[in-house]
């Protein structure tokens, strides 16, 4: 995991209510669930000036910068795909945009330096493809878990007789005790589909590690050899 954040990095929380809420280590949040908060930012995480971690120049706890976020963005995602936004041309950091409406993770545009070497291309490579692969589960999930939802309202409202909407125009809902009901159901249901989901996750996670280790080697491999080529000039 680069500096302190993985891309993606989630962990259950809250059962499954209406969030299904997915943290990432630090320093920003990343969640997925159906109604999470909004945010109006892109971040573009600045990389240390002087011990860079070995994966992303941009997740070594450097100084977060907010930009307004492009209007209409936020709706254009694919519900499989990561969501397109662009970061500025020039920018020779990693950036964070705006949750994906479908999944709320956060999508990570990954900065690709001119002298990327053959490892840490294989390990940004794994990352996005990792992001992808957690963007089409999570944003899959979600949808099946609010369509499942509104059946199991709906199909309670009608055994106790009542319209789907009050008279005042909003939609009935049922109360905590009735709900529990539905959240079992659903995490029963899905509970071979999460496991099955958790260990490609850890999967994932030990073969970025192990690139990252690599990758942090050849650094301080270089360095020194660079060092030893200045002493002996």
């Amino acid at each position: 995991m680069p500096g302190k954040l993985m891309v993606g990095r989630v962990v259950p929380s809250r059962g499954l209510c209406d969030r299904a809420v997915r943290q990432p280590l630090a320093p920003s949040r990343l969640r997925c669930a159906c109604g999470s908060r909004r945010t109006a930012a892109m971040a573009a995480l600045r990389p240390p000036r002087r011990f860079p971690l070995p994966l992303c120049r941009a997740f070594s706890g450097g100084s977060c910068q907010l930009v307004p976020e492009r209007g209409g963005e936020r709706r254009d995602a694919a519900p499989s795909r990561v969501s397109r936004f662009c970061p500025p041309r020039k920018s020779c950091h990693d950036w964070i945009g705006p949750p994906d409406k479908y999944s709320n993770l956060r999508p990570v545009h990954f900065y690709i330096p001119e002298n990327e070497s053959p490892l840490e291309q294989k390990l940004r490579e794994l990352r996005q493809e990792t992001q992808e692969w957690n963007q089409q589960f999570w944003a899959n999930q979600n949808l099946t878990f609010l369509k499942e939802k509104e059946k199991f309202i709906d199909s309670r409202l009608k055994a106790k007789g009542l319209e789907l909407r009050a008279e005042s125009g909003q939609k009935a809902t049922l109360n905590a005790e009735e709900m529990a009901d539905f959240y079992k159901e659903f995490l029963s249901k899905n509970f071979q589909k999460h496991m099955y989901y958790n260990r490609d996750w850890y999967k994932r996670n030990f073969a970025i590690t192990f690139f990252m280790g690599k990758v942090a080697l050849e650094r301080i491999w270089n360095k020194l050899r660079r060092k030893r080529k200045k002493t002996s000039n």
